[in-house]
């Protein structure tokens, strides 16, 4: 049940301090259960990279469990004085069924950051019903257990989300890849995936500062929310708020992007917010490898089916497209109810962590 959005504060959870414990959930796809040794890897910079005690339950690696046994593990932490924050090990398809099975009582009498994206645009959003913040991004299967190290961006968010709450500059990397090494393979553990220098990002509408509570996220998953009825009926909620958008690792048209976000636009939701970010897409996977060119013109066409959309509904709008959050790495993590400022005139982009 929707209780409040935009035209009210969120609670944003305090924050953890060295050596709190925090929970590490699977509530879509258990993917430590297939990929041990990235999960562990994950663990243990954890604790030795941010100084945090991970806390596993029971269906964190458990392949297949029930959205019953997923919703419980959640609910327990949420109930768990000792547990801090929580973290998502990565995204799925099914979490929307999780949904109905989460204890609304436990993360208002006791709310703590919650860290996901993908999949877990379906917590964020119902926590954001809830009226408390959360986190777009991190995946401790996928930003926290590859490779040979953190990326600098990354660990800056997370410290940001976890520990100081400070306002950080949200900027470009400058190169970017869609998808890493393959769990089984042991070179997963020591290195990133094919990296490719990245696009400037591309602005649009007027040339003034907006500040707004966010809400958003894949928007595939967006759509499954809506079709739910799990979403108010009056777009106002939205008003003044910044829109996140981005596409998953399906690599979807950006033909299908376009009537997915049109579709939204016709539901109001575009011309109640004051801005929105489109995040730069994945255009490649292990099963469609295009080349560079087709890779760039699949994030073209996208950025110009968003800009079309966009100017169509809500032409007073700030609009920025590439940047760099969703799934894409390196990775930064963005505030889901707080506040990001886009300035149209100075194009930059801030997100306070509070």
């Amino acid at each position: 049940m929707f209780d409040g959005g935009m035209t009210r504060n969120l609670t944003h959870p305090r924050k953890a301090r060295p050596g709190d414990q925090v929970a590490v959930l699977s509530p879509s796809f258990a993917a430590p259960g297939v990929a041990p040794e990235v999960h562990e890897q994950a663990m243990g910079r954890i604790r030795d990279v941010l100084g945090l005690v991970p806390v596993e339950y029971p269906t964190t690696r458990q392949v297949g469990a029930s959205a019953e046994a997923r919703a419980a593990d959640f609910n327990a932490a949420f109930r768990d004085p000792e547990i801090r924050a929580v973290l998502a090990t990565i995204g799925g398809e099914d979490q929307i069924t999780v949904v109905p099975h989460l204890d609304s009582g436990a993360v208002r009498a006791d709310p703590k950051p919650y860290l996901g994206y993908s999949d877990n645009t379906n917590i964020l959003s119902w926590l954001w019903s809830q009226g408390i913040a959360g986190f777009y991004g991190g995946s401790t299967q996928v930003q926290i257990g590859p490779g040979p190290r953190l990326d600098p961006c990354h660990e800056e968010a997370l410290r940001a989300c976890l520990f100081t709450g400070e306002r950080l500059e949200i900027t470009e990397p400058g190169e970017s890849e869609d998808f890493g090494r393959k769990w089984e393979d042991p070179a997963a553990l020591t290195e990133y995936g094919d990296r490719e220098p990245t696009e400037p990002w591309t602005w649009a509408g007027p040339g003034r500062s907006v500040t707004g509570r966010t809400w958003g996220g894949c928007i595939e998953v967006i759509q499954w929310i809506l079709t739910a009825g799990r979403f108010p009926t009056d777009p106002a909620v939205l008003a003044g708020g910044v829109l996140l958008i981005e596409t998953s690792e399906d690599v979807i048209p950006a033909q299908e992007f376009g009537w997915i976000l049109r579709a939204l636009g016709e539901r109001g939701l575009l011309e109640a917010v004051d801005g929105v970010l489109v995040a730069r897409p994945a255009s490649s996977s292990f099963d469609q490898r295009p080349d560079a060119a087709g890779r760039a013109a699949h994030r073209a066409a996208q950025r110009d089916s968003a800009l079309e959309i966009i100017g169509r509904y809500n032409p007073d709008a700030v609009v920025c497209v590439g940047v760099p959050f969703g799934h894409t790495r390196p990775q930064w993590i963005l505030p889901y109810g707080g506040e990001v400022t886009m300035d149209g005139e100075t194009r930059t982009v801030w997100a306070d962590y509070a």
